[in-house]
């Protein structure tokens, strides 16, 4: 038991040193994540980091998370799994925590409020710009349009939560394709 905790405590410091000091990403933690876990601590082997690469950039969430939390539980269970993840997480929540207390000093100050709105404006820019290329890409059709113009409809003007918006388009998605399929169409 306590082998485990030790191994545990292991994967944590060594997490929270990849996290603490990768910038760029998660693709850029990966070559550190192999490096310490193939060659400094052996813990799994070459091929074991190309499958917990692949799974990590296939499941939902980030790849450095995804990435710490398979090799955690290949080498710990799922102790091992926690304590690497809480340790790639961690460094950029404590600086994420300091950043806002800083911030809520300086608030006030016209010069960091005139920032913001700038900052606000660029991630409108960067908003409209995925909206577009999304709309570039999607199948138009009337079930399209309606389903677009509908769920802006619910989520801009009604207290409706959004979750229950994406499934009902998730539905509706589903529903159509099932019908088309049925009628031969796809």
């Amino acid at each position: 038991m306590k082998q485990k905790f030790l191994l545990c405590l292991k994967l944590f410091i060594t997490f929270f040193k990849i996290g603490a000091f990768t910038f760029g990403g998660g693709y850029a933690m990966i070559p550190l994540i192999q490096r310490e876990t193939v060659e400094t601590n052996k813990w799994i082997s070459d091929e074991d980091i190309l499958e917990v690469i692949a799974i990590a950039e296939s499941t939902p969430g980030p790849i450095a998370i995804n990435s710490a939390t398979f090799v955690g539980f290949k080498v710990c269970g799922f102790w091992g799994s926690f304590f690497a993840t809480l340790g790639v997480v961690l460094p950029s929540f404590i600086i994420i925590l300091a950043i806002s207390f800083v911030l809520a000093e300086f608030q006030d100050i016209k010069a960091v409020k005139y920032a913001f709105n700038g900052i606000r404006a660029g991630v409108l820019a960067l908003l409209v710009k995925a909206i577009i290329t999304m709309f570039k890409k999607v199948k138009k059709n009337i079930a399209a349009y309606i389903v677009m113009i509908l769920s802006f409809i619910l989520a801009a003007f009604t207290d409706i939560n959004v979750i229950f918006v994406i499934i009902g388009c998730a539905l509706f998605g589903i529903a159509t394709s099932l019908l088309a399929k049925k009628e031969g169409k796809e």
